[in-house]
């Protein structure tokens, strides 16, 4: 029977359900056995292969242009025709296994969490998923569809992220005033799109006979390894350690910026009133770049960034109509991964490039174990190897490694990257207690007005230091503007768990950086055959969210920021030294105005803006195209 199933996808596009059911059915009727066991696993991982990979180039293409109504239509029609289908072909097919009482090897964490999903499946819930694929999709055409109009051009949202950057402080607060007006001109229509997801989710948990959502994802979820008490546990110390952290950061920024109050159009640009990195001008320098990075990372996973490249397995710029966000993803029958994003020319793509490319790595590495359950490793591990490649790579950063950098825009940028952990982790425990209040208090979600508030009060708690005074409705639909919190449920804390585990990786590195990637390749190829205290184990790190192992992370990322900042202050003062120039000339070409107000607030400063602003000789023709004159 299965040398009919197609070794290529493309030869499976006009597939219906009946097309893959006879493969379905000859699993089903096989005699289950100790000696047929592989065979039947090989058939098994064969025909899933084939459905995850129609399923995911399907979404791929959709995702590329969500206005492309022949590409919507095929994909919604694998959702509505298909995926029910398989999904419960796959429950019938799991549960015959379990039913065997047979044991392949390395299956004992698989069967775990096979078994969980046993607990909740229910056929019923197989047209509500269709109906949540739909709402995902609106989703997604109703974001993809935000464009503003700034300096009399048409930009996508992502596209003026770049004037966020900028030092001139009314340009970002126009732009930054611009983007979130235009995010609340579809509150209304985002208010009735989560009180849709809202209401079907509720219903799923009911017909699984589960307390509530947060209960049934825990099991769809497969988190064996803690409880929501950890999760709790986990914000707190959050709150405790790094919140703290955070408000220092910001305090310092305020007091960089001279300004009053900080801002939300404050958090991106730089402090020092330099010029946002331009760490690439189109996306070919971006993977070629990159690629190199890889390779001093360890040759082998430069030759999987290599292949990628070469077989169009990745899709990075913006453009209108491109569905939001950035992700990576598996084309499972090729054994490939596909990254999807968003790039824009800001550091910001570098990090999510070195990101997605830690997860493309663990698809490599996963498809070398036999079968498909095998290589599905959890989420909270999964994240550990995106988040780590972004700290592992950075040493790379510098463009006589093959990066985008020199010395002082390197440490700019593992500035940018370092504090960016500091303000994520505050963020992360904001979205994952709201998930917890929503699923845990249902009619009160149902009520968009107390979402707002509850997510205000999170908020206020996490996220200090900064001024949002007169931004009140833009602070409480925040939201909204968190994708995961419409479309994959419970699916943040995972980010949280792995960036501890991904900075233990980092302390490990700053010892033995071969050692760190060597552990960090071993676990990942151990994919979903190990329990999560394991596979951090593998690793070299503890699986461990207390105040204690925050604390200790939280003072080494800030002792690493001050030597970062003693570079650049070393970096000014030699500059300095090789060309300085009269004050009064920078003022007169404009390139002081940044600072002019801080130095007359605050003259023990202005030898140091001094040193900074004359860090070069510069030419008026580098000054025009920047925007300085």
């Amino acid at each position: 029977m299965f040398e009919n199933l197609p070794n290529n996808y493309q030869a499976s596009l006009t597939w219906t359900w009946p097309d893959f059911a006879p493969f379905v059915q000859d699993l089903l009727e096989r005699p289950l056995t100790a000696e047929t066991l592989d065979t039947w696993l090989k058939d098994y991982t064969r025909l899933a292969q084939l459905a995850s990979e129609l399923s995911q180039r399907l979404m791929v293409a959709h995702n590329l242009n969500t206005e492309a109504a022949e590409a919507e239509a095929a994909y919604m029609r694998y959702v509505e025709e298909i995926m029910p289908n398989m999904i419960h072909a796959q429950f019938m097919l799991d549960r015959k296994l379990i039913e065997s009482g047979l044991e392949p090897p390395h299956y004992d964490v698989v069967l775990r969490n096979l078994r969980g999903q046993q607990v909740i499946f229910r056929e019923a819930n197989l047209p509500l998923f269709v109906e949540e694929d739909k709402l995902r999709s609106r989703y997604d055409k109703l974001i993809g569809a935000q464009t503003v109009i700034w300096e009399g051009e048409e930009k996508t949202l992502p596209q003026l992220e770049v004037v966020f950057h900028e030092p001139d402080r009314n340009r970002r607060e126009q732009a930054w005033r611009r983007y979130m007006d235009r995010k609340l001109q579809d509150r209304a229509a985002l208010d009735e799109l989560w009180q849709s997801f809202l209401s079907l989710r509720l219903q799923v948990a009911a017909n699984a006979e589960q307390p509530d959502y947060r209960a049934y994802m825990w099991q769809s979820l497969a988190r064996h390894d803690y409880t929501p008490e950890d999760s709790a546990t986990f914000r707190q110390a959050i709150r405790q350690v790094v919140t703290p952290a955070m408000q220092r950061l910001n305090e310092r920024r305020r007091q960089q910026l001279g300004v009053e109050a900080l801002r939300p159009w404050d958090l991106q640009v730089d402090p020092t009133g330099r010029a946002p990195l331009q760490p690439f001008g189109d996306i070919e320098a971006l993977n070629t770049r990159t690629h190199e990075m890889f390779n001093q990372v360890d040759p082998a996973l430069g030759g999987y960034f290599q292949h990628m490249r070469a077989e169009a397995l990745l899709d990075l710029e913006n453009r209108k109509a491109k569905a939001p966000g950035g992700y990576c993803t598996e084309f499972a029958q090729q054994g490939v991964p596909f990254i999807f994003m968003n790039a824009v020319g800001l550091h910001d793509d570098v990090q999510t490039l070195l990101h997605e490319g830690g997860h493309a790595f663990h698809v490599f590495e996963t498809h070398k174990l036999p079968y498909f359950h095998q290589r599905m490793p959890p989420i909270e591990f999964a994240e550990v190897a995106s988040m780590s490649m972004e700290l592992l790579a950075a040493p790379y950063l510098l463009a006589e490694h093959g990066g985008f950098y020199n010395t002082e825009e390197a440490a700019r940028a593992r500035i940018e990257h370092l504090e960016g952990i500091l303000r994520f982790l505050p963020y992360m425990a904001v979205v994952d207690g709201f998930q917890h209040w929503v699923y845990t208090h249902p009619q009160a979600a149902q009520d968009p007005a107390q979402c707002d508030a509850t997510w205000t009060a999170l908020w206020d708690e996490f996220m200090l230091g900064v001024d949002w005074s007169g931004l009140e409705d833009i602070k409480a639909t925040g939201w909204h503007r968190k994708l995961h919190i419409y479309q994959i449920p419970f699916y943040y804390i995972e980010y949280g768990m792995a960036q501890v585990g991904a900075l233990q990786v980092w302390l490990n590195a700053q010892e033995d950086q071969a050692g760190a990637v060597r552990r960090y390749r071993e676990a990942l190829a151990l994919g979903g055959t190990a329990a999560l205290p394991d596979l951090f184990a593998a690793a070299g790190v503890q699986f461990r969210f207390d105040a204690s192992m925050l604390t200790t992370l939280v003072e080494r990322i800030e002792a690493t920021l001050g030597e970062l900042e003693g570079v650049l202050a070393s970096s000014r003062a030699r500059r300095g030294r090789a060309g300085r120039r009269p004050l009064d000339f920078c003022r007169a070409i404009g390139y002081a105005w940044p600072c002019l107000h801080r130095i007359s607030q605050h003259p023990a400063e202005r030898r140091a803006c001094y040193v900074r602003l004359c860090a070069r000789p510069l030419h008026l023709a580098e000054l025009w195209p920047a925007g300085f004159l």
